[in-house]
């Protein structure tokens, strides 16, 4: 199969324009606490974080901690794809095993207008973070952010068939419609599991064969 790993193109973000000016991007205020000495990789987009977290508002008062709350683990999750806040996806970029940050994040990279639970709207949020281990991700998020032409965290039919074709010709193959659709049949068959004719970047990520 031809969708191996391929260069990153990770595409830019649009900025809203407001009369005439431009809409300053939300920011992480990212503090580094503590870093190793030996530092052996360092995270990326699409690797797996072991994480210990706490949470707290602006007023300091702690609103969650892996440490104490739940089943008292660290958890485990994958860095880029938006299983967690936009704020930790950007803030934990770049971290050592063994690395502690803490993390300051504004509401539009966290629980925006709505909140969440315990979350009041517009709360902007302090989270303590130390990495506890990285590893590799079962799947390239380089390759899916390559195929997802418009940004929209899912691969259409489409998008996945330009993506084939732009692999035959880079391995000196002549485009061939007629099979290019007959493989993106086979693909989504296999590979969205929800039927809603697209592949999520969770499906994508989580799974081990044919991408």
């Amino acid at each position: 199969m031809l969708l191996g790993a391929v260069a990153w193109l990770w595409s830019s973000l649009l900025v809203s324009v407001v009369g005439g000016g431009k809409l300053p991007e939300a920011e992480v205020k990212v503090e580094v606490l503590h870093k190793p000495f030996l530092c052996h990789r360092k995270s990326k987009y699409g690797d797996i974080l072991l994480v210990h977290h706490e949470g707290f508002f602006q007023n300091g008062t702690l609103f969650h901690s892996s440490h104490t709350d739940g089943d008292k683990q660290a958890v485990w999750f994958t860095l880029g794809i938006r299983e967690v806040i936009k704020g930790w996806d950007k803030g934990l970029q770049d971290m050592c095993s063994g690395e502690k940050r803490r993390l300051t994040v504004p509401p539009a990279l966290a629980y925006g207008k709505e909140g969440r639970g315990k979350i009041p709207p517009e709360s902007t949020l302090t989270f303590v973070i130390e990495v506890m281990e990285i590893r590799n991700g079962p799947r390239s998020h380089e390759s899916f952010q390559e195929m997802d032409l418009n940004d929209d965290w899912k691969l259409s039919k489409q998008e996945v068939k330009e993506y084939l074709r732009k692999e035959f010709q880079r391995h000196g193959y002549p485009p061939n419609d007629t099979h290019h659709e007959s493989m993106v049949e086979d693909i989504f068959t296999k590979e969205d599991e929800n039927q809603d004719g697209f592949i999520s970047s969770r499906e994508f990520t989580y799974k081990h064969d044919e991408l």
